[in-house]
């Protein structure tokens, strides 16, 4: 286990009674949740070593399960993945949902490579299928590419506020406690404030679940506005005619202008 990890699994503070502390075996993962040829070469070459550290239950955290139509949640995966060199953004966060997908619980995914990446996914039933669990929506993942893999370094003035309070704010017990639904959505709460951070420069954990929900949204809004002014900008670099320019910067205005009005719904 690399010092980051441990650093997050100590902010977590996991009491003992929920602790499993087992080495999974990969092939799991490659029987599991690899669909594909390409799939399975990435498991095979990324990853180092998978370690299943805890499990969350109503017997071992004092956290009642959850059960509706769409999904059961009767206990959450801790899981920490060791990754072997440099891994491509894109083959991250595949690797992410491969991972996600492999276990039929909630996981609480910590992965370490050169970049520290802690990811979640909602699951639910499937609809075609009785009995099979699948990704609710895509991954909520953040990635602490200023955190230094040692330990003490959350503590040391070097890095940034938002992410010391981001590791700070982890505990389970600083989460919901009704269910073990709501604990995990307020993982993902933590995930959606420390990007809302990284654009607003303050971080705020403590919202309600209209809140997180509505800042959810938000920070799509954002993402999807900066893309459309990524490619409104190189659209306009390589146009020649006067008038198309000035159509393309009155757009790219109004876009900017819509994104500044999305950041302060963060």
């Amino acid at each position: 286990m690399t010092p980051m990890t441990a650093t997050v699994i100590a902010a977590l503070q996991i009491p003992d009674s929920a602790r499993v502390d087992q080495r999974v075996p990969k092939k799991l993962l490659l029987e599991n949740g690899a669909p594909t040829a390409s799939d399975k070469r990435l498991i095979t070459d990324a990853i180092e070593e998978i370690q299943w550290l805890a499990a969350l239950k109503p017997n071992t955290i004092g956290v009642p399960s959850y059960r509706d139509a769409q999904r059961e949640y009767l206990e959450i995966a801790v899981l920490a993945v060791t990754l072997r060199g440099t891994v491509k953004p894109a083959s991250l966060s595949r690797l992410a949902e491969l991972a996600h997908r492999a276990v039929p619980y909630p996981v609480l995914l910590l992965m370490q490579g050169p970049l520290f990446t802690l990811s979640l996914a909602h699951k639910r039933w499937a609809q075609n299928e009785a009995g099979k669990v699948v990704l609710d929506g895509d991954p909520a993942s953040v990635s602490l590419s200023r955190i230094t893999e040692d330990a003490a370094a959350v503590e040391d003035s070097i890095v940034p506020e938002t992410e010391r309070a981001f590791v700070q704010s982890l505990s389970i017990a600083r989460q919901p406690q009704t269910t073990l639904h709501a604990l995990y959505q307020g993982w993902m709460a933590c995930v959606w404030a420390l990007q809302a951070a990284r654009l607003m420069g303050t971080y705020q954990a403590e919202t309600t679940p209209e809140q997180a929900a509505a800042r959810w949204q938000a920070l799509a809004d954002c993402e999807r506005l900066e893309n459309e002014i990524g490619r409104l900008r190189a659209q306009a670099a390589k146009e020649k005619q006067l008038a198309r320019q000035v159509e393309l910067n009155l757009t790219l205005k109004r876009i900017q202008a819509e994104l500044a009005a999305a950041r302060l719904k963060l």
